[in-house]
Formats: C-alpha cells, structure tokens, sequence
C-alpha cells in the first residue's frame, strides 16, 4: 500500500490576537496537526504552518481599550498562541506574526506589486458597511436584523477611497477552478456556498485602508503612505510571505513548499471561506503564482449552540482543559468526535465520557490487558507468530485471522478517510478494532487455554501462542497509527507494547513486530490512560 512520498504543505487560518486563544482555533489547530503528522507517518515532506494575525483593526482597538502600546498588546497575545504548540503537544514547522516577522513585509509588498503589475489595483471612493470584527464590508442584505451575521453588532457605516482590487476580472476562472478540481474544497456543502457566490456575481473589493482609520497600524501600502493594506490582504499572503517570497519566486522555500508542493492544504473556519478560497485564488492568479490544491473547512464549536467567540463572550480557555484533563483526552475530542459538517456543541461531560470510553476503557484497556496477559502467560515474551509450529494453529483460528487482517487493512481506511479530510471516521476505524480486539479475548479466553496447557493439553499452548501474538501485533498497529491523534499516548502504548522509538510507519501484523523494530521481551505492565473524573465544580450547567 506504500506510495512515492508527496510534499504537503498544510496551514492554519491565522487569528486575530486581540484576545487570548480559545478551543474554536484549538480545534483547527489539532485538525491540521493530525493531518500533518499522518502524512510524516507515511513517509511524505510535510511542512505545518501556523502563526498570528497582528494587524487587524480590532487588535488596535483592544489594545486602546486596554490602555497599553498596540505592539505591546499584540506581542503579549501572539505569545499566548505560539505557546499553543505546547498545549496542544502540535509539530508545526513554522509560526509566523506579521508585525514581527521579517519575512512577511517584503512578500506582502511584491504580492501587492504583482498584482499591479497585472493591471488588477485601481484606487476610487467607496462607502459601505464595515464589520471591525470580521474585517469586511457587507450588504443591507447580508445582514441580520441589521446586525453583523457573526458577531451580532451594528456594522460601522465607512466612506473613504482605498485601493481595489479587481475581483470581477477572475470569475469564470474561479468557476473553472472548481468545476475542474484543480481548487478542492471540501465539505461539498462549502464548495456549493463557493458557487453560489460566484453566480452571485462577484465585485470588487477594497484592499487598503486609510491610515487614519487604522490608527496608524499595518502594512503600508506600496508607494502610497496615507494608506495600509487591508489587513486580509496582507494576512492571506502569509502563506507565500513565509516561504521567502518577499526575496522572488526562485526562493528555495517558496519553490520547494508552494510551486513544486504536491499538495497545498489550507485548513479553516466557515466563516472565512469566502477569502480563501475567492479572494486568495484570485490574487494569486492575478500575480501568476500556483493555487492551493485543497481548502478543508470546518465548521463551528458552540457553548448552548452559540459559537465559541472572543466577542460574545463564551469561550473555552485550551491551557485550562488540559491542565484539568490532559492533552490526549482534548485531541481526542477534537479529532475524533467532531463531524467533518455541522457545529458541534462542547461539554466537560462529553469530554471526559469520550476519554474514558475509548482511551482509558478502549486502548488504555486492551493494551494493559494484553500485556498482562504476555506476563502472566509467557513471563513478558511475546509468541512469535512466524514459528512454523504455530501455522497450523493460525489457520483454524478464523477470528484470529479476521483481526489480523482488519489490522493489515487499518493502514488504508485511515488513509482514505483523512484524504477525504474526514477525522472522525479515520478515528473511529481505529477505535473499531479495538473492539474487535477486546471481543476476540472474550471469544478466545486465553485465561482457559492457559488453565488446559497446565492440565496438559499442548494444542491449548499453541493456540493460546496465536492469541497473545495476534493481540501483541494488533496493540502495536494500534499505537502507530494512534500517533497522528494521541502522539503522547500513543508513544505509551508504543513503550508498552514494545515498540521502539525508531518503529517505522507500517505496521507488520502478520509476524507480530512492526517493521523489525519490536522488542520480544515486554516491560512490566503499566496504565496508560487512567479514567477522568469530572470535578463537581466544573460540570456544565
């Protein structure tokens, strides 16, 4: 099932930071860590970005609400994210802040200039109604009740003359885009919204601001001082900014991870699909550059069926839930019980229930107690199941052989699920055979095959070898391909079950080991997940 080895590229959105981090973005960032590990545990180039969007209006405004510097303010906010690598245990590779970052200035600048260069800038007067906290002009009738559709407040009414950008121009090129698959957006409901938009007729947009409306605050504007880019311009770039772009498109970085990357993968809110994938394709057409190959958004965590927002004042702090319950068990929930489409209500009861049923119940379990099992029957060395005395034991072991081979199959329906950017249900493959383990002890009994080997019975022997092998080997491929969810977890599972760190990706179910790198003799057997309980004082009301 090996395939040549791709280059990904995978990114998160970059958020304001005029607050601290809450679990909406957590929930992106675990997503595109899973993705992002998966593919290095298939042996592919992976680069994962992340980083902060520092130059947004509403970060000014924060900060004077807060009566300190906005750099000040911001550095103070951003460092609150990139602490989020440690919180949420992530591997990206690069964490880029577009106040700081020496790279983005220069690659916002030449984005800007390419697309002039294309004709595509014009400067002229316009008025609208501007949201601050979404950072985008609506229409009277993408409004509710006269209200801002996401944060529920009366959008600022804003006459001034920025720069545009000709949106209108690429249309039917958008269109094709997807109707090709060359611009891959999933869930389809998402990519139907992005039609829809186009036969709506798209507009131009503007894409500067004035100076005094942002308070002084941005990018500046290429040859025009008395405007700053419009902080969506300068945020989608940072994608490009931070692979050397700013220094040309020959850079090492941008050719090897953007023009030459066998996949570009952003990873994103539905709140913000209309920029990634309109407003994006669209400049990096106009400048000449290559696409995203895909554009995986997910949809809304809510408290009481409200979305989690800085705004509305509901938000789940991340340092806090895994300071009470772990890191594993808040992956867990993430990446495994959160659709691929539809918002999905959060509650500590739901939490700790899903962590105690499939890590401490699941995995925790049958991985203690095939262990124990290893000990107490063959004092900790695992049955080899290549030993040719055992062939014709395995061979009249149907459930035997039906684990066995859900486990050589693991491997693929994990894949195919995450191709199709769906974590619950590559989640809940592995969880499947868990159970498929755990009833193969109950239909096996090797507690009663080991009881008729003392008694003299040495067919009972040789099937027992088979059980505690297959279980050996089946413990294993659980905790390689556990590692993109639970990297922590799986890592002691790993230890457990005898696994080295230098285990490889593919699990080789058949002799019990996991590309040569298994250890015959097992340690002592420890718990890996223990239960959670829920404190009464942090039960949802």
């Amino acid at each position: 099932m090996s395939t040549a080895p791709q280059r990904f590229y995978v990114t998160t959105s970059i958020p304001y930071v005029n607050a601290d981090p809450h679990l909406g973005f957590a929930l992106e960032l675990v997503q595109a860590d899973v993705l992002a590990r998966h593919r290095r545990l298939r042996g592919d180039e992976v680069r994962y970005q992340s980083g902060t969007d520092d130059n947004a209006l509403k970060n000014v405004q924060a900060a004077e609400r807060a009566g300190v510097p906005v750099q000040e303010f911001v550095d103070a906010h951003a460092l609150a994210f990139e602490k989020q690598r440690e919180v949420l245990n992530l591997s990206y590779d690069d964490f880029l802040r577009t106040s700081r970052d020496p790279r983005h200035r220069p690659g916002a600048d030449r984005l800007w200039q390419a697309c002039a260069d294309a004709g595509d800038l014009y400067r002229r007067h316009y008025e609208g109604l501007y949201c601050v906290g979404c950072e985008q002009f609506y229409t009277e009738d993408e409004l509710l009740d006269g209200l801002c559709p996401q944060h529920e407040v009366p959008p600022q009414l804003v006459s001034e003359e920025n720069w545009f950008f000709r949106l209108s121009r690429y249309q039917d090129a958008l269109r094709d885009l997807l109707d090709s698959g060359a611009l891959r957006i999933e869930p389809q409901a998402r990519a139907n919204e992005v039609r829809a938009f186009l036969d709506a007729g798209l507009n131009d947009f503007s894409i500067s601001r004035s100076i005094d409306r942002a308070h002084g605050w941005g990018v500046p504007v290429p040859g025009d001082p008395a405007q700053v880019m419009y902080v969506w311009w300068d945020a989608l770039g940072n994608y490009i900014t931070s692979l050397d772009f700013g220094t040309g498109e020959d850079a090492e970085a941008f050719r090897t991870w953007w023009h030459d990357s066998d996949r570009r993968v952003h990873v994103i809110g539905k709140d913000i699909v209309r920029f990634h994938a309109i407003y994006w394709p669209a400049m990096l057409l106009s400048a000449g550059l290559s696409l995203p190959t895909e554009i995986f958004v997910h949809d809304f965590l809510t408290a009481n069926g409200r979305k989690f927002s800085k705004s509305l004042g509901n938000v789940v702090d991340p340092v806090k839930l895994t300071e009470e319950f772990g890191v594993d068990a808040l992956r867990w929930w993430l990446a495994a019980k959160v659709p691929k489409l539809g918002d999905t209500d959060f509650t500590l009861e739901r939490l700790v229930a899903a962590a105690n049923r499939d890590l401490a119940g699941g995995i925790g379990n049958l991985t203690q107690r095939v262990v124990s099992m290893v000990h107490r029957y063959r004092d900790g060395v695992v049955p080899d199941l290549d030993d040719p005395v055992l062939a014709d034991v395995r061979r009249d072991d149907p459930n035997g052989a039906a684990l066995t081979s859900a486990c050589g199959e693991l491997p693929g329906r994990i894949d195919r699920a995450l191709a199709d950017f769906d974590l619950r249900t590559a989640a809940a493959a592995v969880t499947a055979i868990i159970a498929q383990a755990n009833r193969y002890v109950e239909e096996v009994a090797p507690w009663l095959l080991a009881r008729a080997e003392r008694d003299g019975e040495e067919d009972a022997g040789r099937r027992l070898d088979v059980a505690l092998g297959a279980l050996t080997a089946t413990v294993r491929a659980l905790a390689t391909e556990l590692r993109p969810f639970v990297p922590d977890l799986a890592a002691r599972v790993a230890a457990q079950c005898g696994l080295t760190a230098e285990s490889t990706a593919e699990s080789t179910v058949e002799s019990g080991t996991a590309s040569g790198t298994a250890e015959r003799i097992l340690p002592p057997p420890a718990a890996v997940f223990p239960r959670l309980e829920l404190p009464l004082d942090l039960v949802t009301p």
